[in-house]
């Protein structure tokens, strides 16, 4: 589509438009019915970077860091295996602040000893870094830059540099890796233009998996005035994406479900065909507040069996394979 056939959609009302049905119609050409589920590791909230949007950021004191042990790691990513999930998804703060010569070797015994996928949602690292976790086992990896926006990332993200997010990912696509990226829908000082950009972008670079969620404001950030009425664009603009890439993994997040109760369910129907369970244990999950309303209760077997429940009822069936990137092998 060209910008202003994007930016059209993103305004108009979907039911006119029939928007939702369109890019599930793509989603079904494209990807098929199986809704691909990955277990979610938060397994640290340590974070140096002091992004104006984020919960983790330097700057909150009243937040208890963590950093969950090898053993507690492990034995996670068994949980996630007993469960059904054929891949993992662990995710911390940036940069790191743990021992990596160390993590390598545990996602070596993960890989060896449970055989499941394992991504990576870890931010910005040095080239030789990223080949080494690749080497130790890692075949995805997941860096959302949230907007394309120079102006609006540099406001967000002071300690980052724009340049330096596209050259990671860029990095990530030479080494091998499934990339991952995306966006968040109704920052303040987001347009519609900008949002349409975005999206453009995701198709450029050949996303192979797409993260849109809605901007949610934490009272703990400099953002915490601004509304949080953005689930309805923020759906639109995943239903534009999957028309705009076909063949991308799209995760239906947990920030729809915390705007939404039925955000998950809305977000399968209009383009979604992944969703990344929080299976992090308990007594961590709670200190991994990125925004408010996330769901920290879920209990990860009776998730699971909800999970199973919702995909029979949509008329899809649970992604058996490892649900790998179509954008990536050509299909």
């Amino acid at each position: 589509m060209e910008k202003s056939e994007i930016i059209e959609l993103l305004k108009e009302n979907p039911a006119e438009t029939g928007l939702f049905k369109k890019a599930d119609e793509v989603r079904k050409k494209y990807v098929g019915d199986d809704i691909y589920l990955r277990g979610l590791i938060e397994f640290s909230n340590i974070c140096h970077r002091n992004c104006l949007y984020c919960g983790l950021r330097r700057d909150n004191k009243i937040i208890h860091r963590y950093l969950m042990s090898d053993d507690e790691i492990f034995e996670t990513a068994v949980l996630a295996k007993k469960l059904g999930y054929t891949s993992i998804v662990f995710q911390s703060g940036e940069p790191l602040s743990f021992n990596i010569k160390k993590f390598l070797e545990l996602l070596k015994r993960i890989k060896n000893e449970t055989g499941l996928v394992i991504t990576l949602s870890m931010g910005e690292l040095k080239k030789e870094d990223y080949l080494l976790l690749k080497e130790a086992g890692a075949s995805r990896y997941l860096m959302r830059f949230e907007t394309s926006d120079r102006n609006l990332y540099s406001y967000l993200k002071p300690d980052s540099k724009y340049e330096r997010r596209f050259e990671c990912l860029s990095w990530l696509r030479e080494l091998g890796f499934e990339v991952g990226s995306g966006i968040m829908v109704g920052l303040p000082g987001q347009s519609i233009e900008s949002i349409a950009d975005d999206i453009m972008l995701f198709d450029k670079l050949k996303i192979d998996m797409i993260g849109i969620g809605p901007f949610i404001s934490n009272p703990e950030t400099p953002l915490k005035n601004f509304n949080n009425n953005n689930f309805e664009l923020a759906i639109k603009t995943l239903a534009v994406t999957r028309i705009v890439c076909p063949k991308s993994n799209i995760p239906a997040t947990s920030a729809m479900e915390a705007l939404d109760d039925n955000g998950r369910e809305k977000a399968l129907m209009a383009g979604a065909n992944v969703i990344m369970p929080n299976i992090t244990p308990y007594n961590f999950k709670d200190k991994y507040i990125l925004y408010p309303g996330k769901s920290i209760f879920d209990e990860p077997y009776e998730y699971s069996v909800y999970l199973r429940n919702l995909i029979e009822k949509l008329g899809r069936k649970w992604g058996k394979g490892p649900g790998n990137s179509r954008v990536k092998e050509g299909l």
